[in-house]
C-alpha cells in the first residue's frame, strides 16, 4: 500500500508542511527582527544561541514527556503553546514593553518545545503506516523532502514580505503556521491508545543506553553524529569561501541553494527507491556517493563547478536520512521510542554546534579550500567504516531482544 493512500499521514504531512515553512520563515526573520530592534549582532548571536540551549538542558529528558503524552498529545501541545509564545513577542514589542531579558525568556520557552516535536514527529509516522520499514522509510522521505523544499523557500518568502510589511507580520504568519498544524493534526491524525511502559524504558537515560547497546544502532549512531558535525562545518567554510574566493554574498545564496535543490531531487528519489532496497544498504550506498565529491571543494574550481558538487552530494543527503531513520525507529520497542528518538535528535542538534565552534579557529588559520579538503576526507573517514560493515554483513538488520512488559 501506498502512503499517498494514508490519510492520517497525507494530513500529517499537510501540517509539517506548513509548520515548516513557518519555522523557516522565522529563521530569517526572528534575527532579523533583533537587528532591526536592538541594532547588535552580538545580541542576535545570543536569542539563536538561548533558543538552542533547552536542547541541551531538556533534550533527552523530553523523551519521557512525548513517551507520558503520546507523540500525536506532543505534537498538538508543542503546536498549541508556541501559537500565544510566538504572537508575544510582536504584540509586547507593538506595546513598548519588550525589553532585551523579556525577549530571551520568550525566545528560551520556544526553544523547549523543538526537541520534543521532533521526537514525536519521527515517533508518529510507524504509528500511522506500521512497522514496515520500507514504508516509514518511504514516509520519511516525504517529510524530508518538505523540510528541504521549505528550508529553500522560507528565507525567500520571509525576505519578500520583512520587505514589504516588516519582521513582526512573519512572526504573526508563524504563529497561525502552528494553528493551523494543530487544528489539521487534532481533526485527522486519530489518537492511540498510550503504550504501557516496560522495564526497560524507565529512566532518563534509557534511550542512550538502547543506542549504545543495540550492535547495530551503535554503529549508525556516531556515524549520523559526525556527518552532522561536518555538514555545518561544511555550511560555514562554503560562506567563507564565497567571501574570499568570490567576494560575494549572492555566491553564498547561490551555493546553499544548490544543496537545498539537490536534496528537494533526493527525497523525490529516496521516495522510490526506499520501497526497493534494503535500508542499511541503501543508506550505506548513498552515504558513500554523498561524501565522494566533497574533497573537490578543496581545488580551485568555477562557481558552476561548486553548484554541481554541492547539488550532487546533497541529493544523496535524504536517501541516506530517510531509511537509516526508519531503522532506528523500527528497530527502537516501542514503549522505548519517544526516549531513543529524543536522544538521537538532542545528540544531532548538538553535534551542528560543536561543528561550528570546532570550524572557526580552523578558517582562522587556513583557507576554506583547505578546510574544506579536510572536511571531505573527514567525512569519507566516517563513511568507509559503516559502509564495510552494511556490505559485509549478510544479515544488517539482527532484530533486538524481545522486550516485555
Amino acid at each position: 500500500m501506498s502512503i499517498w493512500h494514508n490519510r492520517p499521514l497525507r494530513a500529517l504531512i499537510t501540517a509539517q508542511t506548513v509548520s515548516r515553512l513557518g519555522a523557516q520563515m522565522t529563521f530569517l526573520a526572528l534575527p532579523w527582527f533583533v537587528l532591526e530592534t536592538t541594532g547588535s549582532a552580538a545580541r542576535m548571536g545570543v536569542v539563536l544561541a538561548v533558543e538552542l540551549a533547552p536542547v541541551g538542558l531538556f533534550g533527552i529528558p523530553s523523551g519521557a514527556l512525548v513517551g507520558r503524552l503520546g507523540a500525536r498529545r506532543t505534537l498538538l501541545v508543542s503546536d498549541a503553546a508556541r501559537v500565544p509564545l510566538m504572537c508575544s513577542v510582536p504584540l509586547l514589542h507593538a506595546a513598548g514593553v519588550l525589553s532585551f531579558p523579556l525577549l530571551l525568556v520568550l525566545v528560551f520557552l520556544l526553544g523547549c518545545f523543538l526537541a520534543p516535536y521532533m521526537s514525536a514527529s519521527q515517533v508518529v509516522v510507524p504509528e500511522l503506516v506500521g512497522e514496515d520499514r520500507h514504508l516509514v522509510a518511504q514516509a520519511n522521505a516525504a517529510l524530508e523532502g518538505i523540510q528541504r523544499a521549505t528550508a529553500l523557500l522560507g528565507p525567500p518568502i520571509a525576505g519578500l514580505l520583512i520587505g514589504l510589511t516588516g519582521a513582526t507580520s512573519v512572526l504573526y504568519v508563524d504563529a497561525a503556521t502552528y494553528l493551523f498544524a494543530f487544528v489539521v493534526v487534532g481533526a485527522f491524525v486519530p489518537a492511540r491508545p498510550r503504550v504501557a511502559p516496560s522495564e526497560a524504558s524507565h529512566g532518563v537515560l534509557a534511550g542512550v543506553r538502547f543506542l549504545f547497546q543495540d550492535r547495530l544502532l551503535r554503529i549508525v549512531v556516531p556515524t549520523s553524529l559526525l556527518l552532522n558535525m561536518f555538514g555545518q562545518m561544511l555550511t560555514a567554510s562554503l560562506l567563507v569561501l564565497a567571501r574570499e574566493d568570490f567576494g560575494s554574498p549572492r555566491i553564498a545564496g547561490v551555493f546553499l541553494a544548490a544543496f537545498g535543490a539537490g536534496a528537494v531531487v533526493g527525497s523525490l528519489a529516496a521516495i522510490r527507491l526506499v520501497t526497493r532496497i534494503e535500508p542499511i544498504r541503501l543508506g550505506a550506498a548513498a552515504l558513500l556517493l554523498l561524501t565522494a565529491p566533497i574533497p573537490l571543494l578543496g581545488l580551485t574550481l568555477p562557481v558552476a563547478a561548486v553548484v554541481a558538487v554541492l547539488f550532487a552530494s546533497a541529493a544523496f543527503g535524504p536517501i541516506v536520512n530517510a531509511p537509516l531513520l526508519a531503522v532506528i525507529v523500527t528497530r527502537s520497542p516501542e514503549a522505548l521510542r519517544p526516549k531513543v528518538m529524543s536522544a538521537l535528535l538532542t545528540f544531532a542538534l548538538l553535534a551542528g554546534p560543536l561543528g561550528l565552534l570546532v570550524v572557526g579557529p580552523l578558517l582562522g588559520t587556513y583557507g576554506a579550500r583547505e578546510v574544506l579538503l579536510a572536511i571531505g576526507f573527514g567525512q569519507i573517514l566516517v563513511a568507509l567504516p559503516f559502509a564495510w560493515i552494511a556490505f559485509r554483513r549478510r544479515d544488517t538488520l539482527p532484530e533486538p531482544a524481545v522486550e516485555t512488559a
